[in-house]
């Protein structure tokens, strides 16, 4: 075998050994981005059993709970009233049910293609030309005042934080839970006192959970002749509300 040979061969085996270490030391797949749980909203586990549904809320940490009894039944991150807008404590109970409502005070101003023109609006506030004036939804919503403070369904922008204008914010997919389980008379209690929980609650992939909803709400069911007697009030219907359009909450009331 000639020098030259010797040489060739001798290149070509240090380029293989090069290339299967740089195989071996590669990595077989691309880096796993490891993303924040979500926080779990809330838990439901009513039994359907007998006693009375009470509702405790707590301002200091933005949770309502639920019980039958005198047996737990669930709880939920609440978005009580902000600074300056504060939910006051009492007890109180449930006036009024109703599943479809709108505010007739609040809402929003879009234009012909149904953009949001103004999020901030009310029902007093002249409307440009060109412009319509859109009632905002309160979805689910149980009356505990004269004067417009209730539970319906928003959303919870930072659990344990306030962040409404006075009402009490339940979770979008748990208002028609709790809707359903109370009744006109159900007591509310809201309290300056903590919880009974021991802190939040771990994430848990086998549980519904949300942070911003992708649609406003799904289509609202229909409510039978007998509840609609119950759920028809004449009380002013001037409580607080939340909006979404394209996905995107436009408006926190």
């Amino acid at each position: 075998m000639s020098k030259r040979v010797l040489i060739t061969q001798l290149l070509s085996l240090s380029c293989l050994a090069v290339a299967l270490l740089a195989s071996s030391c590669a990595p077989s797949s691309s880096p796993v981005t490891r993303q924040s749980p979500q926080r779990t909203l809330y838990k439901w586990y009513d039994d359907g059993g007998t006693g009375k549904v009470t509702v405790r809320i707590s301002l200091t940490d933005q949770i309502a709970e639920f019980k039958r009894g005198d047996r737990e039944i669930g709880w939920c991150y609440v978005a009580t009233g902000k600074e300056g807008h504060d939910t006051r404590p009492g007890t109180y109970s449930i006036t009024e049910k109703i599943v479809d409502k709108h505010s007739n005070l609040y809402g929003w101003m879009e234009d012909e293609y149904g953009n949001v023109i103004d999020e901030d609006a009310r029902s007093r506030d002249p409307v440009p030309e060109g412009l319509v004036y859109v009632p905002a939804p309160m979805p689910y919503w149980m009356r505990l005042t004269s004067y417009g403070v209730g539970m319906h369904g928003g959303i919870i922008p930072q659990p344990g934080e306030p962040a409404s204008h006075g009402c009490i914010r339940l979770p979008k997919e748990f208002v028609p839970l709790a809707f359903d389980s109370v009744q006109v008379g159900t007591p509310v209690t809201i309290t300056n006192a903590p919880s009974n929980r021991q802190g939040p609650e771990p994430s848990d992939p086998s549980e519904i959970r949300h942070d911003r909803p992708a649609r406003p709400y799904g289509p609202v069911p229909s409510v039978a002749p007998a509840e609609r007697q119950w759920t028809r009030g004449n009380a002013p219907q001037d409580a607080e509300s939340v909006t979404y359009r394209n996905g995107l909450p436009v408006f926190y009331r």
